[in-house]
Order: structure tokens, then sequence, then C-alpha cells
């Protein structure tokens, strides 16, 4: 009964925000490809620089002296964290609109960046390292950062339309506390990739590096 309203709602919300999903995915998308090509345009002393940063890290992951997982958690979800809220108070302004596009733009190319990087300097373990560490904690963050993107946007366009056109205002408070609402499950879904990341990842990486 529960999953079958909660499917009925995200179909529904699915159709309401049909448009922005896809322009917001489409922009995802070309970030991740601007930054596999950005790869391709690097000097080849700045690939091996950054390589023997990698190589290095995982050598030291080989031989578990990285940060505690408790240390790695902390860190990873303060910055999806920082990038969640930055994205939720840009939908608190009409004039937000702009940079919340940016960002989705430019986290697309971070990770398009890093996977091909990954896969084009250390081949096979590069694409493994993929699987295991940067694959998995996406498959729950980039929908997640579509979803509260969309909604940033679409509640920007909700107080622009509000405060510029002559149409009915709505109690701003209810739309707030919603708004606010979404951040905190948006946090939850970080909390659980951050996990991920932290306490999974490293034991995964280290096995097929070792």
């Amino acid at each position: 009964m529960i999953a079958e309203r909660f499917k009925k709602l995200a179909q529904q919300h699915i159709r309401e925000y049909l448009s922005l999903y896809t322009f917001v995915t489409g922009l995802l998308l070309m970030g991740i490809i601007f930054g596999a090509i950005v790869v391709n345009c690097l000097p080849y002393e700045a690939k091996s620089d950054l390589l023997h940063y990698v190589q290095q890290f995982f050598g030291e992951l080989a031989k578990n002296q990285i940060a505690s997982p408790r240390s790695l958690f902390k860190e990873s979800f303060f910055n999806d964290l920082q990038f969640l809220i930055l994205i939720w108070v840009l939908g608190l302004s009409v004039i937000g609109l702009p940079l919340i596009f940016l960002l989705i733009f430019v986290r697309g190319l971070f990770l398009g960046f890093t996977v091909g990087f990954l896969v084009s300097q250390m081949g096979i373990n590069g694409l493994m390292a993929v699987l295991v560490s940067i694959f998995p904690q996406n498959l729950l963050m980039i929908p997640n950062n579509l979803f509260l993107t969309v909604l940033s946007v679409a509640f920007s366009l909700k107080m622009i339309r509000q405060l510029l056109m002559r149409t009915r205002k709505q109690p701003m408070l209810p739309q707030f506390i919603s708004y606010a609402l979404i951040l905190a499950s948006t946090s939850f879904i970080a909390a659980a990739a951050s996990g991920y990341e932290a306490y999974v990842s490293p034991v995964l990486i280290r096995l097929f590096i070792s």
C-alpha cells in the first residue's frame, strides 16, 4: 500500500518536473563529457604528476596508511553536505538560477575528469577502481543531486513568479518548511553515500591493488 502510494507520488513528481529533469540531466552529462575531454587536453607533465599522486594514494591505501574510516566519512560527508546546502541556499534566491546550473555542470565535470583520468592512465586497474569506489556511491549521489537541483530551481522560479508577476501569492512558510525537509532527506542520502565511500570503498580497492 505504502509502496504503491510512493510509486504514484514519484510518477507524478517526474511528470510535473520532467522538463527540468531533462535540462539538468543534460547539463550534468555535458559536464561529464567535457571533463573526460579535458583529460586528453592535459600536458604530459600534468598527467604524470597526477598519476604519481594517485599511485601514491593507492600505495598508502594498500598499506592501510590512510586516515581512519571515521575521518574519511566526516570529510566526505562534509564536502557533499556543503554542495547540497549551497544548491539549497541558491534556490532561495531569485538570482541563484545560473549558479545552480553552473554547479551541477561543474559537478559533472569533476566526475567525468576523475573517471576519464583513472581509466585512461591506469587501464583495467583504473576501471576497477571506478567500479568499486566511484560508481556505487554515485548511484546514490547523482539522483540525489538531480532531485535537489530540480526542486531548488522550481522553488526559485516559484519565488520569481510570486515576486515579479501578478499571480496569486501563496503562503511562503509551508513552502519553506517543505523545502527544508527536502534538504534533510537529501542530506540523509548523502550520509549513506559517504558511509560507503569511507567504510566499504577502501576495503574493495585494497582487494584489487594488493
